[in-house]
């Protein structure tokens, strides 16, 4: 399991989750999706720690504490949803445009 961390500053790296996450426990993992464009953070990432009680730790003791000049909000992270796409969508196989002769 991980955690969800949102509203986190553009400046934040992963070097900074490290050090603040463990305080509460082992971290096995951090994850900081960058834009595609821009390359900076989006603004949200997710931590793996070793134990769920270390996790849980982490989670009482970060969500809503003001950190970098942001509200925190730390949860567990959900599981990823699949994404579908709908027939007639941009990319999908809707029919016109999308002909070979």
């Amino acid at each position: 399991m991980s955690i969800y961390i949102g509203n986190l500053s553009y400046q934040v790296t992963e070097e900074d989750l490290k050090r603040a996450f463990a305080e509460y426990g082992t971290v096995n993992r951090v994850q900081l999706p960058t834009d595609r464009e821009t390359g900076r953070p989006r603004g949200f990432a997710f931590v793996e720690m070793e134990t769920e009680a270390q996790e849980t730790a982490a989670i009482e003791a970060l969500d809503g504490a003001e950190w970098m000049g942001r509200d925190l909000k730390v949860n567990k992270a959900k599981p990823r949803e699949e994404r579908s796409s709908p027939r007639g969508s941009w990319g999908g196989n809707s029919g016109r445009g999308n002909r070979r002769y």
